[in-house]
């Protein structure tokens, strides 16, 4: 028997066994699973929420000699979440970021940003004990089914201004990990660094700092 006639009895007996070949596909049918996080706003309930450090970050893009932009990320974020969905304008937001812990494509870079100043003085970006970075909302506002905007003040280089942030839920429900009621957001701002006295380079190295923040809130 070639390998041609081979394939046809094959074929036959496969269909004779599952009842005819339109029968056949089904046995490689799968259901496709349901991912655990909804954008469906009936799934979060009223409460405090943490974040989840693993799976929270805050990317910056800054322009580079008018060329390109450069990107860098913030990680091991920390900060609670006070929500209602009944009340979403009640909500409440602390967040701290551990400056030191900026993360770039380019050692030299992260070397730059954490350099102590010459002779004593200021360093050029934050220097090697930079602390932390805290954003403490102060209002949030309604702007659509899934969207907000939410203001507050940023504490960074000892200097405090106010931020605003277009803030999309994402999605909500338990993780699967963890079973933990969990939320999620994007959210995106713009500071001018300057207010922060992040002043080095300016204007060859743009003074306004994009920020993408991608977080995931877990129910305590």
């Amino acid at each position: 028997m070639n390998r041609f006639t081979f394939a046809a009895a094959a074929a036959v007996t496969l269909a004779g066994v599952t009842g005819g070949i339109a029968a056949a596909p089904a046995i490689f049918a799968q259901e496709a699973p349901q991912m655990p996080g909804i954008q469906d706003a009936s799934r979060v309930t009223a409460g405090t929420y943490a974040l989840d450090a693993g799976h929270t970050l805050v990317n910056w893009q800054v322009n580079h000699f008018g060329f390109n932009d450069y990107f860098g990320l913030f990680g091991n974020i920390s900060g609670t979440m006070t929500m209602d969905p009944a009340n979403i304008e009640a909500a409440s937001f602390e967040i701290m970021v551990p400056i030191a812990d900026v993360s770039v494509a380019s050692a030299g870079l992260r070397d730059h940003l954490l350099r102590p100043g010459k002779d004593g003085g200021a360093p050029d970006f934050f220097g090697p004990q930079p602390g932390m970075a805290k954003f403490v909302s102060t209002s949030v506002t309604r702007t659509g089914n899934t969207t907000a905007n939410v203001v507050g003040d940023l504490t960074m280089n000892g200097k405090t201004g106010p931020v605003a942030m277009a803030v999309e839920f994402v999605g909500a429900g338990a993780n699967p990990m963890n079973k933990k009621e969990t939320v999620g957001f994007h959210a995106r701002a713009m500071i001018d660094r300057t207010q922060w006295g992040v002043n080095y380079g300016v204007p060859m190295v743009g003074k306004d700092v994009t920020m993408t923040i991608s977080a995931a809130f877990e129910k305590q």
